[in-house]
């Protein structure tokens, strides 16, 4: 089988997560720079089995859409002209930034590595796609 690769898109930077090859665990990878976030997905597409990406939907408690919406849809749309035969999947992130600070808050990690706002965005990612694979 192939992987499936999550990205928690953001205004300053991406965090990302990969599945395993049966598409059942989450890990997370990396945090990158959104200026550098072509160059990653393409170093990593080129380096794993790759089938399909899955990207964060930011909603609101009232199930309203953020305003990143905006900035995301075109980096799908980039997305899809780019890799045309990878499937591309959204998935709810609310609370995902919440989650993850409560998980690396319990984790034995040193105070400065907590507040590491990179860990955040690489684990919320992590929680994306693995909400994800369970509903495969």
């Amino acid at each position: 089988m192939s992987k499936v690769l999550a990205i928690d898109y953001g205004k300053k930077r991406c965090g990302f997560a990969i599945s395993d090859e049966d598409q059942s665990i989450a890990f997370p990878l990396k945090t990158v720079d959104n200026q550098e976030i072509y160059q990653y997905i393409k170093n990593i597409t080129e380096n794993e089995k790759i089938e399909k990406f899955v990207i964060g939907l930011p909603r609101t408690n009232t199930n309203d859409l953020f305003n990143l919406e905006n900035e995301i849809k075109l980096f799908i749309k980039k997305i899809k002209l780019d890799y045309p035969n990878l499937g591309i999947f959204r998935e709810d992130e609310r609370f995902t930034s919440s989650i993850a600070k409560l998980l690396i808050a319990k984790s034995d990690l040193k105070k400065t590595k907590r507040e590491n706002k990179k860990l955040i965005d690489k684990i919320s990612a992590t929680i994306i796609l693995q909400s994800f694979l369970k509903k495969l």
